[in-house]
């Protein structure tokens, strides 16, 4: 075995040439300063906090777990699922009609989307709760014919059933465009190249376009999770018993509202949290193939010696 070792030569002169191997990033002090005043600002806060008596802490403690709240938050959660579920389908469905060549499915598609995203999502939820005080009949009918079948509006749209319409019709709206734009980032190509292969339209969707989406479709979809989580809090306008309104009926009895008011905001905090965890683990799994390109296009390491086995 013998080794070749290559030296490097000095660039002029008799100057000290430097190896960057040995480098190393100055150190730095304004940094390390600014960090430790955000460190001790932000103690000083937490300590302030902690030992305020205003913020009624056992109080907290005391109604963290209590039934009530604890019903209330399933039913935000349930909401979120509901909700976002039939929010992604519907949104699905409206984003291939807005790229679609169709003027009546487009058009469709564009309205809904303009109405919903146009309108406050508490003027919605409000408008469908009281929708039997423009329509007290549901009705299926025959145009201009005979009625098939008739409910009472009221019996039909209980707060429930107009929370959950309510939130997934708007969020149907903006995942359209999510969904949209991340059909739009797949590049053409892909969709005639499966169409070559004898694929059709709906199976290169689902099987080729689609999954290379999820990477653009993923992050802002996580978003409106997360916006979607902290949105149930308008149900309690239509006396919804979510997590608000469940705080809300306990302070109106003890008169402590900024320790139930916190109960709520800790719960929010631990559910986003929870979720953001989640979003960073589907992002990994959607964008390991980045990963493994970049890794494979990383150029290999030089340095000053070069080992050359021979046998």
């Amino acid at each position: 075995m013998t080794q070749l070792h290559l030296t490097s030569a000095s660039p002029s002169g008799d100057a000290p040439f430097r190896d960057v191997v040995t480098a190393h990033a100055p150190f730095r002090t304004g940094r390390l300063i600014l960090w430790a005043l955000i460190v001790l600002i932000a103690v000083d806060f937490a300590w302030i906090v902690a030992n305020n008596e205003n913020f009624g802490w056992p109080v907290v403690a005391a109604y963290f777990f209590n039934p009530t709240v604890i019903s209330g938050l399933y039913v935000s959660l349930g909401l979120t699922v509901v909700a976002m579920a039939l929010g992604t389908i519907l949104g699905l469905g409206l984003a291939i009609a807005r790229m679609s060549k169709d003027r009546l499915a487009n058009s469709f598609a564009s309205l809904f989307i303009w109405f919903f995203r146009g309108t406050p999502l508490l003027v919605q939820l409000i408008f469908w709760y009281n929708l039997s005080t423009l329509f007290p009949q549901l009705s299926i009918a025959i145009p201009f014919g005979p009625t098939l079948a008739s409910w009472d509006t009221n019996s039909v749209i209980t707060p429930m059933t107009a929370a959950i319409v309510g939130l997934a019709l708007n969020e149907a709206a903006y995942m359209a465009e999510i969904i949209r734009g991340g059909l739009l980032s797949v590049d053409r190509g892909q969709t005639e190249t499966a169409e070559a292969f004898g694929m059709t339209r709906a199976r290169a969707l689902w099987r080729i376009i689609i999954p290379q989406a999820m990477r653009s479709i993923v992050p802002p979809t996580g978003n409106q999770l997360i916006s979607m989580i902290k949105a149930t809090s308008l149900v309690s306008v239509i006396a919804m018993a979510d997590l608000l309104y469940s705080v809300q009926s306990i302070y109106n009895r003890t008169f402590e509202i900024v320790p139930m008011l916190l109960v709520a905001v800790i719960w929010y905090l631990l559910i986003t949290s929870v979720l953001n965890i989640g979003q960073s683990y589907i992002e990994a799994y959607y964008g390991r193939s980045d990963r493994r390109n970049g890794a494979a296009e990383k150029p290999a390491p030089t340095g000053t010696t070069v080992q050359e086995a021979t046998h």
